[in-house]
Order: structure tokens, then sequence, then C-alpha cells
């Protein structure tokens, strides 16, 4: 079942890499950029897990077919250059949702060989799955989408816990494995396509009814400005 990991591992990481690829294209980067969006994606995730689980060296300076693999996924992406400009908008945060799901997994997977506890093994999940994607969209100038209010980091929290709950069952590994890419493609596929987002919370800012109320202490710059542009509202009424 090793090889069924490793080989979900690099699936994880063709799909990321090409969404770094699609990214690099529609923010008009040269092949370099290209380059370095789809390793940062694809590799990113899983560095960051590493270092934090203390494990040395990370896993594509022991195993160098990582890097070989964003290598050939751009360099096929560089030769259907024109044809990923083509890609509706749906195309990126579809194939993100692949590598999220398959990160999740691996993630969750590789902190529970080295022994991590339940807990630990979920946040693994999710920032294997989660991180590369941040950084990507960080370098493009884009909000990443895990700060957005869209369901994503929750999509890979909720893959990870069903992945631990049936290791923890002693389910068989296939299965364990399946559910968990089902729980987190399911969530964040449904998310795409019907537009789910978790409530966000922000503080509402009234008006001032009168003079006084607007001749109020202030707390923001913002708020002042507001405020003197009332009142001369109001005096040109009087």
């Amino acid at each position: 079942m090793s090889g069924v990991v490793y080989w979900l591992d690099m699936a994880g990481v063709i799909v990321f890499a090409l969404s770094g690829v699609i990214l690099a294209c529609r923010s008009r980067m040269d092949p370099i950029g290209m380059l370095v969006l789809a390793s940062v994606t694809g590799i990113g995730g899983g560095t960051l897990r590493d270092l934090v689980l203390g494990v040395r060296p990370v896993f594509w300076v022991t195993d160098p077919t990582y890097l070989w693999v964003i290598l050939a996924t751009v360099s096929v992406s560089l030769m259907g250059f024109h044809y990923i400009h083509r890609l509706s908008r749906g195309f990126l945060p579809i194939a993100d949702a692949f590598g999220l799901a398959l990160f999740t997994v691996i993630g969750a997977h590789k902190a529970l060989l080295l022994g991590t506890s339940g807990m630990v093994a979920v946040l693994m999940g999710m920032m294997t799955g989660v991180a590369g994607g941040m950084i990507r969209d960080v370098l493009a100038q884009r909000v990443p989408m895990v700060l957005r209010e869209e369901v994503y980091a929750t999509a890979a929290m909720a893959g990870g816990v069903v992945y631990v709950a049936l290791h923890a069952l002693e389910a068989p590994l296939t299965i364990a494995i399946a559910a968990s890419l089902i729980v987190t493609l399911g969530l964040r596929l449904a998310a795409i396509h019907w537009h789910l987002a978790l409530p966000v919370f922000a503080w509402v800012t009234v008006p001032p009814k009168n003079h006084e109320e607007a001749a109020a202490p202030l707390s923001t710059p913002q708020k002042a400005k507001e405020r003197v542009r009332m009142i001369r509202r109001q005096r040109k009424k009087h």
C-alpha cells in the first residue's frame, strides 16, 4: 500500500503544479515564473509539513523525483501553452480541489506514520493541502483561497478527520483513503458549484444622527473623514 500512497502523492504534485502553471499564465509570467509557482504549489505544503514534524531532510531532497515531475509538468504545459489560455475560469479551482483532497490524505497519513496524535495529523493534513496554494496565491498577488469566506480549509479539515477516525478504527487503508478523498473533494466541489461559504463577521458602522454624535471622539481616520463630510452636508442644508 505504500506504493499507492506514493503515487497519490505524485498525482497531487502534478495537479497542484498544473494549478500553479495556470495561475502563472493568467498573471502573464515568463517560464521561470511558471516554474516557481508550479514548484511552490506542488511541494510547498509538504515541505512546511516536514519542517514542522522535524523530518530531515524534507521529502523532495530525499527523492528528487518530485522535482523532475514538476519540471515535466511545466515543460508539457509550455508546449500546450495556447490550450491553457483557453481553459475556463472554473478549471483552476477544480484542479486545486483535487490537489487539496490528495494532499490532505498524504499529510495526515505521514503524520500518523510518525506517531503524532490524531489532532496533529488532522492539522498536518490541512497544512499540506492549503500551504502550497497560499504561497502560490501570495506570489501571484491574489488573496489566498484559504483566507476567503469559501469552504476550503474546512473541507481539508473534514477530510483529515475522516482519515484519522478510520485509521483509529483500524479500517483498511484503501477505505480510509477513499473516504477522505470523497469527503474533502465533495465538500470543496459543492462549495464551488453552490457558492457555499462560512459566515463572515464584520463591524457595522452606524452613521451619526446629529451634530453632537458626529463630533464624538473618533477611533480611525476613515471614520473621522466620514463624519466631517456628514457635518458639512448638514450645514449646507441649514
